[in-house]
């Protein structure tokens, strides 16, 4: 799996949102919050293939977190991303 070449993380002040920037009408329901774990996942997944284990991976590494609850919450952020169209084969 890989996040959309399509989408493009963007920063609005402290919050970090996804966009399709081929829209041509504005349509809020397509728009995608991150926090800013999400975000910092974002940035270091694109152009990568994702697996569950690439993003625990980064979070042991990067956030003082246990590999267990690292795999549970990479879990968690691999489906959100799968579910909501964020990600392709």
């Amino acid at each position: 799996m890989k996040l959309r070449k399509d989408l493009v993380l963007r920063e609005i002040g402290s919050h970090y949102v996804v966009v399709d920037p081929g829209q041509e009408m504005v349509d809020m329901s397509t728009v995608f919050t991150l926090n800013t774990t999400s975000a910092f996942l974002w940035k270091e997944l694109e152009g990568k293939d994702i697996t569950v284990d690439l993003i625990a991976d980064l979070l042991c590494v990067n956030y003082e977190v246990s590999r267990e609850t690292a795999g549970k919450d990479a879990q968690t952020i691999f489906t959100a991303f799968l579910e909501n169209g964020l990600m392709v084969n």
